[in-house]
């Protein structure tokens, strides 16, 4: 690790004179700056992260709030904690991951010591008590996802309503009437914001297009294999053929294959599409059309918009809603008879 006895070397001043002008604490000439900052960059060295807190620079830190807590579907949530570091390291910047089950006590305490340049929040609740945080710290914050009151606050997300639009106009296209929603549990509608928003989505379009629609829960707290096979048997006791899934992989394999013993066949008599599903859906027994949800798209985007923010001035709060894409794999057809 290059020192500050090496830079002053190779600059031919002192160590003070370093220290001076890298922290700005006191006066150097323009062209001594220069020399000693060429060589710290072509030396490749970074004083410690105190020296530039104290000297009112970067630290080259995001701080990444993502609550752990007993209901958290894992790899869902590591998906988009690895983007996350994976798009800031290519902008320069390490991540500093808070995990608190009280998310707003990290996020205050990172914010007062000035120990990181920006903040970026995962795992956003309809009432997120991050979003006050956000709204009184100087700390620029970019959510990665919308809480229901987003007002003041930079935001990036897929736009699950158009989403939940795009998979109803996909199946009413192909001439269903009747569609089955297999959505998230009961609890993740209770304390995350992007499952309401795909329902809202689904509901409003199968409105408009005069669809009769149906919608389940995948249990209370966690995946219940058992409902979601009852939901399953039950709409097709009803008569519908068209599935939306909103769900993690095993609830995918669980229609799959009541849709198989039941003698169904995806694509043929019976159509399906996983929508903002964050997992690789090419690893299901049958293959089906997605809208999938890309973690590297949002989590690229926000650390840009963290960036952004600390390189202009007066950037104005935005919610920023990613298109969604359909890819289609012949999963959808029109109903018989």
């Amino acid at each position: 690790m290059t020192t500050i006895h090496e830079v002053a070397a190779a600059a031919g001043v002192s160590i003070s004179t370093v220290s001076y002008a890298l922290s700005g604490k006191r006066p150097v000439s323009e062209k001594t700056r220069r020399r000693i900052e060429d060589a710290a960059l072509s030396l490749g060295y970074e004083p410690d992260a105190g020296a530039r807190m104290l000297a009112g620079r970067r630290t080259h830190i995001f701080a990444l709030t993502e609550p752990l807590r007993a209901d958290t579907h894992a790899p869902t949530h590591m998906a988009f904690v690895l983007a996350t570091a994976v798009a800031a390291r290519r902008r320069g910047y390490d991540i500093l991951l808070l995990t608190d089950a009280q998310a707003s006590e990290g996020m205050n305490r990172v914010a007062a010591s000035n120990l990181v340049d920006a903040i970026l929040v995962l795992d956003v609740a309809p009432d997120d008590e991050r979003a006050a945080i956000a709204r009184s710290v100087r700390t620029p914050t970019i959510f990665i996802g919308i809480p229901e009151d987003a007002h003041g606050l930079t935001c990036v997300d897929l736009d699950f309503e158009a989403a939940g639009r795009l998979a109803v106009d996909h199946l009413a296209d192909a001439g269903h009437s009747r569609i089955t929603l297999l959505g998230q549990t009961e609890l993740s509608y209770r304390k995350s914001n992007f499952p309401r928003r795909l329902l809202h989505g689904v509901t409003t379009r199968a409105g408009e297009r005069g669809v009769t629609l149906g919608t389940a829960t995948t249990g209370a707290a966690a995946t219940d294999i058992a409902t979601v096979r009852a939901a399953t048997e039950a709409a097709l006791d009803d008569g519908h053929r068209a599935f939306v899934v909103h769900a993690v992989d095993d609830v995918h394999e669980a229609l799959l294959a009541v849709l198989g013993e039941r003698g169904h066949r995806v694509g043929d008599d019976v159509s399906v599409i996983s929508a903002a599903a964050s997992f690789d859906t090419s690893g299901l027994a049958v293959a089906v059309d997605t809208i999938p949800l890309i973690p590297q798209l949002s989590c690229e985007f926000a650390v840009d918009l963290a960036v952004r923010h600390l390189e202009e001035a007066n950037v104005p709060p935005e919610i920023h809603l990613l298109p969604p894409e359909y890819h289609s794999v012949g999963s959808v057809a029109p109903p018989r008879g």
